[in-house]
């Protein structure tokens, strides 16, 4: 089963190793460490406590390093890009964007949730898939906050440095750029995992606090390479290529930072665990 949603849950990720393991991995640099916590960016109310190993490495860490800052997702300026960027400004609708068999599968879809179709006449087919997958999480009681918001509401709590990889403008970009030129595919697939997404998310869940890196590169990166490579190349490939130079800054410091990343970013000859040990460093889950 191809899982595209299962990428962007976890932009998404899930790792780690075996079992009694974590997703939470230490890099150590002569006498310097710097932690890499593998995050699941939605979570359950029952999903708390996280695994102990996310708290030793938060307390160790004088600086908490996000993908992009947390702080900035709901500020005006974010919210005025999305309706820019999200958006056809031209007239354009999603029913002429989209085949007609597609489209009758999306409203369909909105027909059983309930849902006004005419809400998203106007949206682009990635951000219109996002707003199902955000709604369809609403619906079965599931935090979009996560992992990383959790840890971001403490550091500003704890006066604890912030630090961040990309600007959610970035993030924004890679999302919304992800349907081009396959719309209809797009489309098709994000409906068809939306429709079973429950069967999969408590499994997903499980993989993650378990740090089960085989699992997860079975349901996430794999198949994900296979069916959808252009999308793998931009979320993944290239973001790490990106990332690495400022792991390496971090890494280097005398600082102890804790970077917390979607744990699909860490698994996987070119995931950063994998990287930075190609460079040289060691890198080993937290005991």
């Amino acid at each position: 089963m191809k899982r595209l949603f299962l990428v962007i849950l976890g932009l998404i990720g899930l790792c780690g190793s075996a079992a009694a393991e974590s997703s939470v991995w230490v890099v150590r640099h002569g006498n310097l460490e710097t932690y890499l916590g593998g995050t699941c960016h939605v979570l359950r109310p029952e999903d708390y406590p996280l695994p102990v190993e996310f708290e030793k490495a938060y307390q160790a860490a004088e600086q908490i390093v996000f993908e992009a800052d947390p702080g900035q997702l709901n500020s005006p300026q974010m919210q005025q890009l999305i309706a820019r960027k999200a958006f056809y400004l031209d007239g354009t609708t999603l029913e002429q964007v989209l085949h007609p068999t597609t489209y009758q599968l999306l409203q369909d879809h909105c027909q059983r949730r309930n849902l006004q179709l005419s809400a998203f006449a106007h949206l682009k087919p990635a951000m219109a898939s996002l707003t199902l997958l955000a709604i369809e999480l609403q619906r079965q009681g599931i935090d979009q906050g996560g992992v990383d918001l959790h840890f971001y509401q403490r550091a500003v709590a704890d006066g604890k440095g912030r630090g961040a990889l990309e600007t959610f403008e970035q993030q924004l970009e890679f999302m919304l750029n992800m349907a081009e030129g396959r719309e209809d595919r797009f489309m098709q697939h994000s409906i068809g995992e939306l429709e079973r997404l429950d069967e999969v998310f408590e499994g997903l869940i499980a993989a993650w606090r378990k740090g089960d890196d085989e699992k997860i590169t079975k349901l996430v990166t794999d198949d994900f390479k296979e069916q959808f490579p252009e999308i793998y190349r931009t979320l993944f490939s290239a973001r790490n290529a990106a990332w690495v130079p400022f792991l390496e800054t971090y890494i280097a410091s005398q600082e102890t930072e804790l970077v917390l990343v979607g744990v699909g970013h860490l698994v996987g000859d070119d995931g950063l665990v994998a990287e930075l040990r190609k460079r040289g460093y060691r890198v080993e889950k937290l005991p």
